[in-house]
């Protein structure tokens, strides 16, 4: 159910440093009482919670790429600037140090005393991801060589730690070539690779979360391409390497990018994003076990929470988990600390990354595990009951607790039975499936074989037409012939019509002299 919007409140600014956390509510943000002065606002940083103070590094504003390290401190509620110092040593497996450029749209996780930077918007140039180091006792900084298949620089990427390992998904390269490959960093030997996933992986994208449910899925929701926003949710099994996009309930969820994620225990929490139009101003919780999207809150559509390019962590204080938001941009940049106390919610058991069968198969068990259970009470009732009247308090116990018994058998029995009905239905549908996909196949050959024919037809036909072209061409060089002669042929005929008239004109004159020759002499 949507909440109502509200705005963000600040705590009371006379409240006791120490004791602001008493001031809260459950799932409403109140904006901090900082004291002292802020750091610049901005978007596009990185922001991880380490010992009860937030640090921020780096971000955008107006264009412009920041390189300050900012520390907050949640029990003084006071900000401070840490100054670092380039390691000129090698760090560990680090090879040339220096100190942190400005840089914008990377990604920061927590590694024991240490905070890992990867990759980002910089002006420093490098085809390959780069892997900062900041340690936060001695405030060195230097990068970490890496070996292996190092990815292509990029930024709007999302960075997980999974035990030891650093798990990449998509972003954007300096080309605008938008990703959607999954890289792994063993922060144990230092060494890059690519996952070679199966089925079909989620779209390109980069300003989208991501999140690890249980060291064994990796979860992938929103972002966008250059001209798509996504609502979308991809899991990642790390043990299969197969993507799939399971069905999810709840709230309706909306496109964005940009936005901020968290989780805490079996909840993730969404906070902010925009499709550049509009920002979002609801805080969005998936349970992980169950995909089901709900709004604990909301906030005005102008609010600083309601932003694109925030950073959202956790703290931990008193025992109490809080999230904590800073920074973004809805058209003015935010310098804002903002804490909400998340309410606890239901954590029931996993069930949607389970197959239905898989699902019915234990089901199955566990009926067949509770009514053994319940045989062997029956069994043990009995020889109660065959002693005497001495223990009659007590069969009275054990025959209410038989008829519970019984009743929970029934119960079970008749999910067993609705179990069996679905593992039948099942298997139905496969055996549906398996026929039709022989079907398929037996079209997809005689297909295939007509393709044959037809491209075999088409060969020779083919031949024929270039046999014919031939034909046709040699048959217009013989009309040019027949043309010629023809022409030949009048040209005789004219010059022997001239010769037999001027014959004939010759002879007629010499027998007309004749004739008139004799005429005069009678």
């Amino acid at each position: 159910m949507q909440t109502a919007s509200m705005g963000t409140e600040e705590i009371k600014k006379d409240v006791n440093a120490s004791s602001w956390q008493t001031d809260l509510a459950y799932d409403q943000w109140k904006a901090l009482p900082v004291s002292g002065p802020r750091p610049p606002a901005r978007y596009k940083h990185a922001a991880v919670v380490v010992d009860e103070k937030l640090y921020i590094i780096g971000g955008s504003r107006n264009g412009r790429h920041l390189s300050d390290v900012q520390v907050f401190d949640f029990r003084n509620l006071l900000w401070s600037n840490i100054k670092l110092k380039p390691n000129s040593d090698k760090f560990e497996d680090g090879g040339l140090q220096e100190v942190l450029p400005a840089i914008s749209a990377h990604n920061m996780v927590k590694w024991g005393n240490k905070i890992l930077l990867l990759g980002g918007n910089s002006k420093k140039l490098s085809d390959k991801i780069i892997v900062w180091v900041i340690d936060l006792e001695t405030h060195l900084c230097g990068i970490l060589e890496t070996s292996g298949k190092v990815p292509v620089a990029r930024g709007g990427h999302s960075t997980t730690l999974v035990g030891s390992r650093l798990i990449m998904f998509g972003g954007e390269d300096r080309s605008r070539r938008l990703w959607n490959d999954v890289n792994i960093l063993d922060l144990e030997t230092m060494t890059w690779d690519v996952v070679e996933a199966m089925q079909t992986p989620p779209a390109p994208r980069f300003d989208h979360t991501a999140a690890v449910h249980a060291e064994h899925y990796l979860l992938i929701f929103g972002g966008c391409s250059h001209d798509s926003f996504f609502n979308d949710l991809h899991v990642l099994d790390l043990q299969t390497m197969e993507w799939s996009q399971p069905q999810v309930q709840g709230e309706l969820v909306t496109p964005r990018a940009g936005h901020a994620g968290i989780t805490i225990d079996e909840n993730w929490y969404i906070v902010g994003g925009g499709d550049n139009k509009n920002g979002c101003p609801e805080t969005l919780v998936l349970n992980m076990s169950k995909l089901v999207w709900s709004v604990p809150t909301s906030v005005k559509h102008r609010d600083a929470l309601a932003s694109e390019g925030l950073s959202v962590c956790s703290v931990t204080i008193d025992g109490k988990k809080h999230l904590v938001a800073f920074g973004g941009y809805n058209g003015n940049y935010s310098n804002e600390v903002f804490v909400m106390m998340p309410k606890l919610r239901d954590s029931l058991q996993p069930k949607i990354f389970q197959s239905p069968a898989a699902a019915a198969a234990a089901a199955s068990v566990t009926a067949a595990y509770a009514l053994t259970k319940i045989d062997k009470l029956d069994f043990k009732t009995a020889e109660l009951n065959s002693k005497g009247t001495e223990n009659h308090h007590y069969e009275q116990d054990f025959t209410i607790d038989l008829e519970t018994l019984t009743e929970e058998k029934s119960v079970l029995e008749l999910s067993l039975s609705e179990v069996k009905t679905e593992n039948s239905r099942l298997g139905q549908e496969i055996e549906e499936v398996n026929n039709t996909h022989a079907e398929l196949s037996k079209e997809l050959h005689s297909v295939q074989g007509q393709l044959i024919a037809e491209r075999s037809r088409c060969f020779k036909l083919e031949a024929q037409i270039s046999e014919l072209q031939k034909k046709l061409e040699s048959v217009q060089s013989i009309e040019d012939e027949v043309q010629a002669l023809r022409g030949q042929k009048s040209a005789l005929e004219q010059d022997m019509e001239l010769a037999s008239s001027a014959q004939r004109q010759g002879s007629g004159g010499v027998w007309r002299w004749i004739a008139g020759g004799g005429g005069s002499d009678a």
